[in-house]
């Protein structure tokens, strides 16, 4: 039993399908609003699970905002009786300089990309942990990953959306809960905002629901993951850090130390890669007498 936000176009839409002609059962929610995040229509996500159900799958609508996430939750188990898959894909744009951006244009998508995933995420949790599976999926973006020009409010969400990622899939593990982030790259509402008709047409909305749907199968074992993913290309990207240098900065020159130290600090022709806190860690317990 599948849970997709923002599933009545453009990505969501596309998991959807797929998801239902795999065989899960799909709760469609979508407020139906704007590209901008305003106004509401049902009836996008009306044609999904419509289109679903000609194909003979099995779907219902839910027109809830994210915000109200406990609700969609009951509406999903209220149908199903169970709640296996949430792909927090829900979100719209309001791109802005960063001097020009008001509260509402930061407070009115953090309510849907971050708290809204989260709500979701928080009321399935318990059910996920009783019956010992589940999947998450969360939508981030290249502009939360690497940052853009006009989009502090919607990159400092998406990134914050893989924070959330990582220690729910500590977390999940030891239950069979799996979480892992996609940044997409697709023709969507969002993107014609930034991108031609030309440059979009090879990056059809379906091409990236095949890394959601194994990233939700039960025999997919990878969690905390964050993938790129468009147009058939597929990436997984890891954190890098640098060998560094260790300092006695208990000193008068300490700021001196730092500055003449500054290129081996920044050198990666010696790096690791981190793949959780412990080994991120390391440097600092060798120095705390640690093995």
């Amino acid at each position: 039993m599948a849970l997709i936000t923002g599933a009545g176009r453009g990505l969501g839409r596309a998991h959807a399908l797929l998801l239902a002609s795999r065989g899960a059962r799909v709760v469609v929610n979508d407020l139906g609003t704007s590209g901008a995040g305003t106004g509401a229509d049902a009836s996008p996500a009306q044609s999904v699970v419509d289109e679903i159900r000609a194909a003979g799958g099995e779907a219902v609508v839910n027109g809830d905002s994210v915000v109200d996430g406990g609700r969609i939750v009951e509406a999903a188990l209220d149908h199903f009786g169970r709640i296996d898959l949430v792909v927090n894909n829900a979100g719209f744009l309001r791109d802005v300089a960063f001097h020009k951006m008001t509260a509402a244009d930061w407070d009115d998508l953090y309510q849907v990309h971050l708290l809204g995933a989260f709500r979701i995420v928080h009321a399935a949790w318990p059910r996920m942990r009783e019956q010992g599976y589940g999947r998450v999926v969360n939508t981030s973006s290249a502009a939360g990953i690497y940052g853009n020009f006009g989009q502090v409010n919607y990159g400092s969400f998406k990134l914050a959306l893989h924070g959330m990622t990582q220690p729910l899939a500590v977390e999940g593990k030891a239950k069979n809960i799996h979480v892992n982030t996609i940044a997409p790259a697709a023709d969507s509402r969002l993107t014609r905002t930034v991108m031609t008709a030309e440059q979009l047409a090879p990056m059809r909305a379906e091409l990236v629901s095949p890394l959601v749907a194994w990233l939700c199968h039960e025999t997919c074992t990878e969690t905390g993951g964050l993938f790129e993913v468009g147009g058939g290309f597929i990436a997984k990207l890891r954190w890098e850090r640098s060998g560094g240098a260790y300092l006695d900065l208990t000193g008068g020159n300490a700021v001196e130390q730092v500055a003449e130290a500054w290129g081996t600090i920044t050198d990666f022709s010696k790096c690791d890669h981190p793949a959780g806190f412990g080994e991120a860690m390391a440097p600092f317990v060798k120095l705390m007498g640690g093995a």
